[in-house]
């Protein structure tokens, strides 16, 4: 359904990279530090042994109240750090997803990301463009308005929240997610370069014109051309506006030591989008190839992702 496995292992992406994307970003992340996060630690009905879990809530850019699962081993000292990201449309779940790391001796904080199934807030106001997923969010008002944008600097206003903990190390500290919350995991580690480690599976969020070209509608980008580009007329300013927020364009910040997974099978986020992130990336890197996986967590995978962000302990 994809190039074949010895192309897309040079495949780096269709997509175009904005000529001002570096002063984009940094110029957002210069907003990310002047936002006071007015920091809140709220205690959950859900512990468990060895371990005090919390509600963190904290201002995003723009305002937004954006919530984080967060759990604290009681042990004394300090402890690594392990960031957490769900998929497409879903919520940080369940306490007892993340208890594992938390009781092997990691502060974990799980983000839900703005306006999806969690309990963060999302108050961007833009015109038109939201009738069919996230993507999209906010392309008719311009690069700045992208929700896309508020999402990535949540991701690493987070981490920078959790560096500052006096119970964290904040040079051993990690990330991992699948599917969107893959496309995070490397976001963050790429706005946030003292993430030591990271295993995204699955990613989304990358080469944006290929999706469109593979009929990969989860980014919405029929529907938008059907409603607001009938003719294609702005078809390369639309690719180049969502290139601010293709994560193969921030995947040459990467510094952290990556483990990937990508299914060959996958036809939600085809393996060349998956790929074009993962060949831009010059930090330490393997990945997992899964010849009969889709979209779906590979067998085995998890396991390998916990040994690999144990070394962090």
């Amino acid at each position: 359904m994809d190039l074949p496995l010895n192309e897309l292992k040079k495949y780096m992406g269709k997509s175009p990279c904005p000529s001002d994307f570096d002063e984009y970003w940094d110029e957002a992340l210069s907003e990310m530090k002047m936002t006071d996060p007015d920091v809140k630690l709220l205690p959950a009905t859900f512990q468990a042994p060895g371990v005090e879990c919390f509600h963190l809530y904290f201002a995003g850019v723009g305002g937004a109240r954006v919530h984080a699962k967060y759990y604290r081993p009681k042990s004394n000292g300090l402890h690594p750090a392990l960031l957490t990201f769900h998929g497409y449309h879903a919520s940080s779940g369940n306490w007892f997803g993340n208890l594992a790391y938390a009781q092997a001796g990691f502060c974990v904080a799980s983000m839900d990301v703005r306006g999806q199934g969690g309990l963060s807030e999302d108050n961007l106001v833009v015109n038109g463009g939201t009738d069919y997923g996230h993507v999209t969010r906010g392309l008719s008002d311009g690069a700045k308005k992208l929700f896309y944008r508020n999402v990535f600097l949540d991701a690493a206003m987070l981490a920078r929240i959790i560096m500052d903990f006096e119970e964290v190390d904040a040079e051993r500290v990690g990330a991992y997610g699948g599917s969107q919350g893959g496309a995070l995991t490397v976001v963050c580690a790429a706005l946030e370069p003292r993430i030591k480690r990271i295993a995204p599976r699955a990613v989304f969020l990358s080469d944006y014109q290929r999706y469109y070209e593979m009929h990969a509608e989860v980014c919405g980008l029929t529907s938008y051309f059907r409603n607001f580009d009938v003719e294609h007329l702005h078809e390369q300013e639309i690719f180049n506006t969502l290139g601010y927020i293709d994560i193969q364009n921030l995947a040459p910040r990467v510094k952290a030591e990556c483990l990937f997974s990508v299914g060959l099978a996958d036809t939600t986020c085809p393996p060349s989008t998956q790929f074009a992130t993962y060949n831009k990336i010059n930090s330490k890197k393997s990945i997992r190839i899964y010849p009969d996986f889709a979209h779906e967590t590979p067998t085995g995978f998890i396991d390998e992702s916990f040994l690999f962000l144990a070394k962090l302990l």
